[in-house]
């Protein structure tokens, strides 16, 4: 455990990167609240390059359906964006072996998120890291706090419905030990909620991990954001209020800014 001696992008001078998330389903941007109820949003390569324009850092794809008939869908959508905005893209959802790795990355994807495959067969993440590189490896992690665990949280699958038995912070320790180069920490008990970011999770998380963490779920307000930078965060990542024009890239950056949060 690395404890205080842990650094952030922030402590290093490295700009705070502010990503929106696009769920797709069949095409299209989907939304909810704890990922059920979803509605559509938008198309994602319309909403992607407007990001761009606003000054996203980075932008991640969910493949929500992730179903074989979706995935050619998937590939298309992620062709055609990086065919016009210049930002790093992620992409998760049905990830399950190298092969899946390999078609993404040759149409556009820069980092994979990988998460109930990795959960299933954790030697998936070895295998990735040992033939792309950690660089191009992102554990996606949908934790929701549990008594019954040791640290209090549990990895969850299926957009949180589906509780397994990992302990969420031993889990994301060996993630980072088989070659994971990023944790995406998603709140299932804030998703949605639009409450703010589980500043808790985020800095126990923070604590055992040497590579970056980016915090996910319950952004509502521009003033969010920099508190889960301070608890740890190197990346904050949000999606309905960037979806519902609630708020811009540009508003989330100024209002980090303000709070002495290095932005691009």
């Amino acid at each position: 455990m690395l404890g205080s001696e842990t650094t952030t992008s922030a402590d290093l001078g490295v700009a705070t990167r502010v990503i929106p998330c696009l769920d797709v389903s069949e095409g299209k941007v989907v939304k909810g609240v704890n990922f059920q109820n979803l509605r559509v949003m938008g198309d994602p390569v319309e909403l992607a390059r407007q990001y761009f324009e606003q000054g996203a850092d980075e932008l991640t794809f969910l493949d929500v359906s992730a179903t074989v008939d979706e995935r050619a869908t998937m590939y298309d959508v992620v062709q055609r964006t990086a065919e016009q905005v210049f930002i790093p893209l992620t992409v998760g959802g049905g990830v399950r072996s190298v092969d899946d790795v390999a078609r993404l990355q040759g149409v556009g994807a820069d980092k994979v998120g990988v998460n109930s495959a990795a959960i299933r067969r954790p030697a998936l993440l070895d295998e990735i890291a040992d033939r792309f590189g950690a660089q191009a490896l992102v554990l996606s992690l949908d934790i929701k706090r549990a008594d019954r665990t040791e640290s209090g949280f549990v990895v969850t699958t299926h957009g949180g419905r589906t509780e397994t038995d990992l302990d969420a912070l031993a889990w994301a320790r060996e993630a980072v030990e088989r070659g994971a180069g990023e944790l995406l920490v998603n709140s299932i008990d804030a998703d949605g909620t639009k409450a703010g970011f589980d500043l808790e999770l985020t800095a126990l998380v923070r604590e055992l991990s040497s590579v970056p963490i980016i915090a996910s779920g319950g952004a509502g307000d521009p003033a969010h954001f920099a508190p889960a930078v301070k608890a740890g965060a190197d990346a904050v990542l949000a999606a309905t209020v960037f979806h519902s024009g609630q708020m811009t890239i540009g508003d989330v950056k100024d209002a980090m800014r303000a709070e002495g949060v290095l932005v691009r």
